[in-house]
């Protein structure tokens, strides 16, 4: 990169590990938390790298960066974190220059997620962008390829479908309510279960059925406490089951137990109950479905709805990366003008100085000369020389070196460029 007068490195690097080589285990010695990611960019200051992102979700931890080699990011990536270098070369990427900046485009428009079409990576970009901006880590380049790449984020979400429907069993489990059962938000929901499906599947209720009769069991109350107060909801005893199982419209069981915590002695009903069962192996006995009133749905049901919803999506994938080469071949454009600013600035520099030569001659040899007009005159001609030759180097890219070569020595630029 050092030919685009951006950074002090040489190239720009994407280094990293992610689920499709390193398991949870590998990837949990890699994480950054919030403070790590700070200390990370502060000693990258230090060492005297001027641009560096770094974002680390559950399913991948990377860096952003210009270097001398790529080494300078490794090295920092396994000081700050639990990860050793042995580790990290068993099943990392390092992607280098036009390789990494595609390998951001990737990630951030969710073609790279472990579930196709999955956008939060891209909020996870903008955060990690405003971190390094603060700490002055983030250079003209990075700013602009961020950007870049959100553009291409919204276009994607705009023009295709590879975000639409069920990706999670959570949603899923939440979308079937929707779609099966009627003012959904004046029915009585209980979720048994505040383990982390029951936790997503909380969140999702609250967000998209705008209930708010929704009440939380927990075999262990405390847990399931923390999830109420932070949604004011009602909790109840765990002693109480069958009591409010009796009040309840929909039934959603994530107890995460090795045998069915749900039995059909336990449900007594006059009303239509549905029952979802989000566990494996299963918690709700299959003899639920005799009750007259009961509906069960197991969660291979709805995993069948996130298959059908990924097989869906698949079909965008070309859509998508019509797009993003768009939004990508864009910014390689501005990236090739910043190979010849430099030369573009010194030739605009060069002609000045001829023009104020030439006018100080003529001011001396013609009688009333009318320094004001010529001003205008020359700078617009000038003006007209630089488009022709900025548009000759941004269209002929092919032969960019070659073009800056030859103004360089036509007009002598080699010293104003140092």
């Amino acid at each position: 990169m050092e030919d685009f007068h951006i950074s002090k490195g040489k190239h720009f690097y994407t280094i990293g590990l992610s689920y499709k080589k390193a398991d949870a285990e590998i990837r949990g010695h890699f994480s950054l938390d919030e403070d790590a990611k700070i200390r990370l960019l502060e000693q990258a200051k230090e060492e005297g790298i001027d641009g560096i992102l770094v974002t680390s979700t559950c399913n991948r931890t990377e860096i952003y960066g210009f270097a001398q080699h790529p080494f300078q990011l490794i090295k920092l990536l396994c000081e700050h974190t639990h990860g050793t270098v042995e580790e990290f070369e068993k099943v990392a990427y390092v992607h280098k220059n036009k390789k990494a900046i595609s390998h951001m485009f990737r990630v951030g428009t969710g073609l790279d997620s472990q579930i196709l079409g999955d956008f939060e990576i891209i909020s996870q970009l903008k955060t990690a962008f405003i971190r390094s901006k603060k700490i002055g880590m983030a250079n003209a380049f990075l700013e602009r390829l961020v950007n870049a790449v959100i553009q291409a984020s919204k276009r994607i979400k705009n023009e295709t479908e590879i975000s639409s429907g069920a990706t999670s069993v959570s949603f899923a489990s939440v979308q079937y309510i929707l779609n099966n059962i009627e003012n959904v938000s004046e029915k009585n929901i209980l979720l048994f279960g505040t383990g982390k499906i029951g936790r997503n599947t909380c969140e999702n209720l609250i967000k998209h059925t705008q209930n708010d009769h929704i009440t939380l069991i927990n075999r262990t109350k405390d847990k399931a406490e923390k999830i109420a107060g932070k949604f004011n909801l009602v909790v109840k005893d765990y002693a109480d089951l069958q009591a409010e199982i009796r009040k309840a419209d929909i039934l959603i069981v994530a107890t995460g137990a090795q045998n069915p915590t749900i039995s059909k002695e336990l449900i007594y009903c006059k009303k239509e109950l549905l029952v979802l069962d989000l566990s494996i192996p299963k918690n709700v006995s299959e003899d639920v479905q005799e009750i007259e009133n009961v509906k069960l749905v197991h969660l291979d049901q709805l995993s069948k709805i996130t298959d059908e919803t990924l097989e869906r999506r698949k079909q965008f994938i070309p859509q998508a990366e019509i797009i993003i080469g768009e939004v990508e071949n864009d910014f390689n454009k501005w990236l090739e003008t910043r190979k010849f600013a430099p030369t573009i600035k010194a030739l605009k520099k060069k002609l000045r100085t001829m023009k104020d030569a030439e006018l100080d001659f003529q001011r001396k040899k013609i009688a009333d000369f009318n320094n004001e007009q010529a001003e205008i005159v020359s700078n617009r001609i000038i003006q007209k020389i630089m488009k022709h030759f900025a548009n000759h180097l941004k269209e002929d890219t092919n032969t960019t070196d070659e073009s800056l070569e030859l103004i360089q020595r036509v007009f002598q630029l080699e010293e104003l460029q140092k």
